[in-house]
């Protein structure tokens, strides 16, 4: 069965730069969504956000916008803006867990309030053009709160719901819900596509084994983690390039490269670098050791001194 490999967007890593460099040295995702628009109230586009989704940014990669609202006149006004971009899709995010966003009832903490769901689901269809898809995760409290949602985006003519398989309040904490993302398939006539854990070849296999039917897949955190998982998964292989760290050097230099030219001071860069450490840190033998490393470093100087350590010692 042919499948769809998708990067599933996570606020303040998969940016323009991420996407450029991971397509360009990995390959393997065939759809990237970007970190969601949030107005907060002003119906004005950030400059980071446009850049994020400027057309000669994004060149060689199919992109689909993202945006969080609980606001119908915040979703026409980005479903224009980025009409005007040359996108035909807008991706609504209904999955997002962090308290910031659901306190003020947006991403994850939205979805208990199907009245408005349905409101923003029916201007946006009325009075725009846009092609809509969801985000979601399966509630905020329990899994069972999406399927009081289900029969409403039943109405509309959504592209496609992707669900990753937790509720809001799990954060990225415990298992997915196998079970209940079934339940969904059961209970819903749109495409939906799966996201959630899948952090390796083996346990994209699993997911496909449990979800038969399923034939997109969104891998998220698992891509930041180890870039080269999707084309191991796109070649059915479980071996890494011989240049496997030579590879990932490169990638960890060309976004260092990036991020130093595009932001100010050394404690935003520094930390940028941290938290992608973060995740690049799993891919190396003792990643607590690797973290340790780069935390440690508290100036550029020992910050590159610690990564090329870091490297040459993973080579030996």
């Amino acid at each position: 069965m042919s499948f769809t490999l998708l990067s599933s967007p996570l606020q303040g890593f998969t940016d323009f730069r991420f996407r450029n460099a991971q397509n360009k040295l990995f390959g393997g995702i065939d759809t990237f969504y970007s970190p969601y628009i949030r107005l907060n109230g002003k119906l004005e586009i950030k400059a980071s956000y446009q850049r994020d989704l400027l057309p000669e940014n994004n060149l060689d990669l199919e992109v689909i916008p993202q945006v969080i609202t609980n606001n119908a006149e915040e979703f026409l006004f980005v479903a224009k803006y980025v009409r005007e971009l040359g996108y035909k899709e807008l991706n609504w995010n209904l999955g997002c867990p962090y308290p910031m966003v659901t306190k003020s009832g947006m991403g994850s903490g939205l979805i208990k309030n199907t009245q408005q769901i349905n409101h923003i689901l029916d201007r946006a269809h009325s009075e725009t053009d846009i092609i809509v898809s969801m985000k979601m995760r399966l509630g905020y409290e329990n899994t069972e709160e999406i399927l009081d949602v289900l029969p409403i985006l039943d109405r509309y003519p959504i592209k496609n719901i992707a669900i990753h398989a937790r509720i809001g309040k799990q954060l990225y904490k415990g298992g997915v819900h196998l079970d209940a993302f079934q339940h969904c398939i059961d209970n819903t006539k749109h495409k939906l596509y799966y996201n959630g854990d899948i952090t390796s070849v083996a346990k994209f296999h699993e997911m496909q084994e449990r979800f038969p039917t399923i034939d997109h897949w969104m891998i998220g955190r698992g891509l930041i983690s180890d870039p080269f998982l999707p084309s191991m998964i796109r070649n059915n292989s479980v071996e890494y390039p011989e240049n496997k760290m030579e590879l990932f050097s490169e990638f960890h230099d060309t976004l260092y490269a990036i991020y130093s030219e595009s932001l100010s001071g050394q404690s935003h860069i520094l930390l940028k670098m941290y938290h992608l450490w973060e995740y690049f840190s799993v891919t190396f033998s003792n990643p607590h050791k690797v973290l340790k490393q780069i935390k440690k470093a508290q100036s550029i100087r020992n910050y590159e001194a610690a990564v090329a350590s870091i490297f040459k010692n993973e080579k030996i």
